[in-house]
């Protein structure tokens, strides 16, 4: 091949291959990663990403150049010179292709290993080494335990930074799939069966809990927050509630209710809930009345059954039953708090 051909095959594989990486770059396709784990994920996609780029840029500067190089001129009928092939070329095109695609499996077979790796328990009792989180889904809502923290229950995902995180998840209904976009990763609730996943996080802030399952009519609506806080703020956070919701009185019922996320489906004043998801909870002695039943009585049935009675103009199936699960000194100060408008 002429000096001059190689010239311009090169130039026209710049030229696609740039192309190809400036769309490759200036769209930003991924969250940005807030876990080691999805940074290791990230690693991989740039990784094949930069292989298929040279693939594309080679291929596309070979097949244009063709085009231009090799068209038959206008009334050429004739068939093209037999030609056998170059063997060196088809044992170069599939032994590239077949070396590229074992480093691709095994950059991924070691980013797997490493973010399903997790340290063992600490033999100082250390509960970060690592912190072990029940997620348990039901339609249509998380709930998350720390077993560590005296079965602490919390509607948000508290996590502190840099700290190794072992997701312990089921459901009790239906299966649905945990995902935090900038973790990385994604892993099924099903019911009846714990899936593990690892995570650390390792830049703080709030990001969102989706769940990626087709799971019922209120799909859309299931969601919550991971809140990821400096390893300290995190302690304090996990003690403060347990002593707040092991308290009694008002108290203990707005911490229960603050803890619980009620506020992102309900208005109630007393609380500084504003949210028009679910029924007004100022209103429970009227609504109590029209079910016939007394106020606490009612209020703790709306809770463990919140389908026994459904207010009117609101759907059934919505609010899930997963806050039956609340210990029963939650619970009743729970109900203690509502009834008495929030009183504390």
């Amino acid at each position: 091949m002429r000096r001059g051909s190689i010239v311009q095959l090169v130039a026209i594989g710049v030229v696609c291959g740039a192309g190809a990486a400036a769309v490759a770059l200036l769209i930003p396709w991924l969250p940005h990663a807030a876990s080691k784990q999805a940074g290791r994920i990230d690693f991989v996609f740039w990784f094949v990403t930069t292989i298929c780029i040279v693939i594309f840029a080679l291929v596309a500067a070979v097949i244009i150049y063709s085009i231009f190089k090799f068209r038959a001129k206008p009334g050429d009928d004739e068939d093209g010179s037999p030609i056998h092939g170059n063997t060196k070329l088809e044992i170069v095109w599939t032994a590239v292709p077949a070396i590229l695609v074992t480093a691709i499996s095994i950059v991924s077979a070691i980013v797997l290993t490493k973010n399903d790796h997790l340290p063992h328990a600490s033999a100082a009792s250390d509960p970060l080494q690592p912190l072990v989180v029940n997620v348990t889904a039901q339609q249509f809502a998380w709930s998350f335990k720390y077993p560590a923290f005296g079965n602490l229950a919390s509607a948000r995902l508290e996590l502190p930074v840099d700290a190794p995180v072992k997701l312990q998840i089921t459901s009790v209904d239906v299966t649905h799939s945990f995902w935090v976009p900038e973790f990385g990763q994604k892993q099924d609730a099903v019911p009846g069966s714990v899936n593990t996943l690892a995570i650390t996080p390792d830049r703080m802030g709030s990001f969102p809990v989706i769940c990626t399952e087709l799971c019922g009519l209120g799909h859309a609506l299931m969601r919550s927050t991971a809140i990821v806080m400096p390893r300290d703020k995190f302690l304090s956070w996990a003690k403060g509630q347990q002593q707040k919701l092991g308290g009694s009185g008002g108290s203990a019922g707005l911490a229960v209710f603050k803890a619980q996320s009620c506020s992102s489906c309900h208005t109630f004043v007393p609380a500084g809930a504003t949210a028009k998801i679910g029924p007004d909870l100022d209103k429970l002695p009227a609504e109590a009345q029209r079910a016939g039943q007394p106020l606490e009585q009612f209020i703790h049935e709306s809770i463990v059954n919140p389908n026994a009675y459904v207010e009117p103009g609101y759907p059934k199936n919505i609010m899930p039953t997963i806050f039956a699960q609340l210990p029963k000194a939650q619970l009743d100060a729970l109900v203690k708090f509502l009834a008495s408008g929030g009183k504390q």
